[in-house]
């Protein structure tokens, strides 16, 4: 029988995983490692990199070398998080004719699902490597705050380079499931999952091998990126008051400061003070300029501390809506590299009132824990019983005047199906425009928009009479359905929804046409 890995596609660093005697096991990458840098890179020769040896482009080729991309995956290029990541980004972000966003390099554009699918395929190269065996089943993680359109772009990556997704499923929830696994603990955990480029907050019953989560919540732009760029923004602002030179137009500069801005991070998570040392960093006409800077572990802390701050909110609403206090959780789990940070590890503690769990390896343990899952499919953990996700995101339709009607509400548990009546607003009106939407907004123009279609052939009526049964539908994945029917020819009307965003299936087998199912040996091809 062939193998089914679990794979974590983090936005700064991924891990696949896979079970083995019934406990999750860490694939290592070809250099032998056992996480990859979530980055790509295009070389003058042509050559494309995946991994490591594309990280080390970082410097030396900034415009072509692309990471930090699963933070643009579903995103329209006018959204505010796009425009200001804009600024930060060594390579360029364009506009596709959808109103997506695309990666702009040597004179070429791809999608974020495009560059996805490379590092997931370079992960299903080492997963082939270590078994020496063909591998094409998978689940995959995603953060639990990604709405439809990320999820599904996510499912699409995995599609281009070969890999056929059982499931999807949460992060943090993952997380748990491998916790869960290896403690054999009953209790509510919080998982709290700080990464490279977001955050998530999972409340998760385990009892006796059913595992219930019971809210989630989170920002799917809040994470250790942001934290790098703190530092980079402290560094060009006291190198331009010294020297009187701005660096926040030379994408070199600012790539070799991004770099020692995140070694510096690191290395402050286990020293107070560490030196930042940029030699001919740039230059005037009198003489070449250095950054050399001590940054000390408490200049860290006041630089993000409104970073840290900005996850209590979520937090209170994650307990608020399980309906539960500090007091009640058993366990708390850190997800995720940016929690090694003390001053992060310090707020979780203040905040529930007791110490989070150390003995777990906050960047393997989302990959073991989609190995889990895939066990779990398969009846290969006996242990587990259940697994009960929950939604979000709430989900409902507009309505006049910039309305929004909520049909299923955030945190429902998934798989879920919900049908809810509507009806015309106009005499005789034959056809009726739905267009869903994802999101917790009362307007409709501020919630993501998922899909619009039309039903037609509705029998004419003064307005107000014919009833419309709209149903939404929530997989196992997250993904969802929605159809619509007219009650009063008993009918259900045949669909098809449009995607408001994103790659159509066509699009997907015509990428895949051109790029091939598979992406490299070594971590490089051509």
């Amino acid at each position: 029988m062939s193998r089914v890995i679990g794979i974590d596609l983090g936005t700064t660093y991924s891990c696949v995983a896979y079970l083995e005697g019934g406990q999750p096991v860490v694939i290592p990458n070809l250099e032998g490692l056992p996480t990859t840098p979530s980055v790509v890179s295009f070389t003058s020769a042509g050559e494309r990199l995946v991994g490591t040896l594309a990280l080390r482009q970082a410097i030396t080729n900034p415009r072509n070398t692309i990471f930090a991309v699963k933070r643009l995956v579903g995103q329209k290029f006018a959204s505010p998080e796009v425009q200001k990541a804009r600024g930060k980004l060594p390579y360029g972000l364009v506009e596709a004719p959808n109103g997506d966003v695309l990666v702009s390099f040597d004179s070429k554009s791809l999608t974020p699902q495009e560059i996805s699918s490379m590092i997931l395929g370079y992960l299903k190269t080492c997963a082939e490597s270590f078994f020496n065996d063909k591998v094409s089943d998978c689940v995959i993680t995603v953060p639990a705050h990604f709405n439809d359109h990320q999820r599904q772009a996510t499912k699409d990556a995995a599609q281009i380079c070969g890999l056929n997704v059982q499931r999807v499923i949460n992060e943090p929830t993952a997380a748990g499931l491998a916790y869960g696994l290896n403690t054999g603990s009953n209790g509510v955990a919080a998982v709290f999952d700080l990464g490279g480029g977001t955050f998530d907050i999972t409340l998760l019953e385990i009892q006796d091998g059913v595992f219930n989560v019971l809210s989630t919540n989170g920002d799917s732009y809040l994470g250790g990126e942001d934290f790098d760029n703190r530092i980079v923004d402290w560094l060009v602002d006291d190198f331009h008051r010294e020297t009187g030179l701005d660096l926040g137009t030379d994408k070199l500069a600012l790539q070799r400061i991004k770099e020692a801005s995140e070694k510096a991070k690191r290395e402050l998570s286990f020293t107070t003070e560490t030196e930042i040392n940029l030699p001919f960093i740039s230059s005037d006409k009198s003489d070449s300029k250095h950054i050399r800077k001590t940054l000390t572990r408490g200049t860290l802390e006041s630089l993000t501390a409104d970073l840290v701050d900005k996850t209590v909110p979520r937090i209170e609403q994650a307990l608020a809506d399980a309906q539960l206090t500090p007091p009640a959780i058993d366990r708390i789990i850190l997800v995720g590299g940016q929690t090694r940070m003390p001053m992060v590890k310090k707020k979780v503690s203040d905040f529930f009132g007791r110490p989070p769990e150390e003995q777990i390896n906050p960047d393997e343990i989302v990959a073991m824990g989609a190995a889990v899952q895939s066990g779990i499919l398969h009846g290969d953990v006996r242990e587990l019983v259940l697994l009960l996700d929950v939604t979000s995101h709430s989900l409902g339709i507009e309505t006049e005047n910039d309305g929004y009607e909520v049909v299923i509400e955030r945190n429902a548990t998934i798989p879920t199906r919900k049908t809810k009546a509507f009806t015309t607003v106009e005499n005789n009106q034959r056809r009726v425009k739905i267009h869903v939407l994802q999101g917790e907004s009362p307007l409709a123009s501020l919630n993501v928009s998922l899909a619009v279609f039309e039903l037609v052939g509705i029998e004419p009526a003064p307005a107000g009479v014919p009833q419309i049964d709209v149903t939404f539908e929530i997989n196992a994945d997250g993904l969802v359905q929605v159809s619509a029917a007219d009650v009063e020819t008993g009918s259900q009307h045949k669909i098809e929804i449009r995607p408001s965003s994103g790659l159509m299936a066509s699009e997907v087998k015509e990428i895949m046409r051109s790029l091939g199912e598979g992406h490299g040996g070594s971590g490089e091809d051509g």
